[in-house]
């Protein structure tokens, strides 16, 4: 499931600070620019709520999961709650091996290629590069050449449309995208407009790509 949302759209919206009472008309709007992957920090209001909301009120092809999930219990809550991805920002292997075990995808934070292969041999799904600030693209480029093309390498923290087909061009196969996406008070128009900016960067470098394999 989580492969064909990344075949769909490889864009990964972080609502970070979301509440549940706005988070239905957010969800709603990044759906309909495109998006297929949403996580709710579980650092934000009720966020277990929200992850209900979302997964009740979304299309079954928008997988709905929870993003900064440090401990096993954390990920059985997350499962009761409907969510199908577990998003962290490190990569212990005792919450990937639950993840696996709950039947749901993991995407654990890596910043070195020694904790990039021990997250793949844990049970990693897709790799969550953070922080991409501090990664850069050369980073990614490197990793490209030693972790197999299969797996997806998703760098998050600073990604912007304009420094998108940058990390794409390095090798990136997709993106969590924070602040610059959404951030607490913006409005469900305000979230569906940065939405679109971002999927017509992202159509760009699919276009872009697909046209240098045909020349």
């Amino acid at each position: 499931m989580l492969k064909n949302a990344m075949k769909q759209c490889g864009l990964i919206a972080i609502l970070r600070g979301v509440q549940p009472h706005e988070v239905a008309a957010i969800g709603f709007k990044l759906y309909e620019a495109g998006f297929r992957i949403i996580e709710v920090p579980l650092n934000s209001p009720q966020p277990f709520d929200s992850i209900r909301t979302l997964r009740n009120g979304l299309p079954a092809d928008c997988v709905i999961g929870a993003g900064t999930v440090l401990t096993t219990d954390q990920v059985a809550a997350v499962k009761r709650a409907g969510g199908e991805i577990i998003v962290m920002p490190h990569s212990d292997p005792l919450v990937i091996a639950a993840a696996k075990q709950a039947g749901l995808a993991c995407a654990p934070g890596v910043a070195t290629v020694t904790e990039a292969f021990a997250a793949l041999a844990a049970g990693a799904d897709v790799l969550k590069m953070f922080p991409a600030e501090q990664l850069g693209p050369n980073v990614v480029k490197a990793w490209r050449a030693v972790i197999p093309r299969e797996v997806a390498l998703l760098p998050v923290g600073g990604i912007t449309p304009q420094n998108l087909a940058t990390f794409i061009s390095a090798g990136a196969s997709g993106f969590g995208l924070g602040s610059a996406l959404y951030k607490p008070g913006l409005s469900a128009e305000q979230v569906g407009q940065n939405a679109n900016h971002f999927v017509a960067a992202w159509c760009a470098t699919q276009k872009s790509s697909e046209t240098s394999k045909t020349n």
